[in-house]
């Protein structure tokens, strides 16, 4: 098994971040296998989906009205609402497993690995990614 952890910054508000050109970039010489993405965080998952065409801001406008940012939440700390975070795993896991073709992530057409934080009290992440050769 390859491994290589990708440092990512997500800044201080909710933030859906495209990892695509990354994982390609790690998995690019390494052949046919599955690659595994991971974030080793209590308050962040991976999504598989479509960017740029307005489903990135759909999904932090779906996990805001499922999770909103308020008091409600038993877990306290940091800013108001961080509980949420501790349950957004729940929805959105903290990983994905892509198939690789000689080099190549089998992706769809319009799909890409996203990291996906409502955290806005932790600004940095660590991203692993495990390559499986097949």
């Amino acid at each position: 098994m390859q491994t290589h952890t990708l440092q990512v910054h997500t800044g201080d508000q909710d933030a859906v971040l495209d990892l695509t050109d990354e994982c390609a970039d790690f998995v690019r010489e390494l052949g046919d296998g599955l690659l595994h993405v991971f974030v080793p965080h209590a308050t962040a998952g991976i999504a598989i989906l479509e960017t740029g065409a307005g489903s990135d801001d759909d999904l932090l406008a779906a996990l805001r009205d499922l999770l909103p940012a308020d008091n409600r939440w038993r877990h306290r700390h940091g800013t108001p609402g961080h509980g949420r975070s501790h349950v957004m795993p729940a929805l959105v896991p903290p990983y994905a497993s892509v198939p690789v073709e000689d080099g190549r992530l089998a992706l769809g057409t319009w799909q890409s690995i996203c990291l996906v934080d409502l955290n806005v009290d932790n600004h940095d992440r660590s991203v692993r990614l495990d390559f499986l050769a097949g």
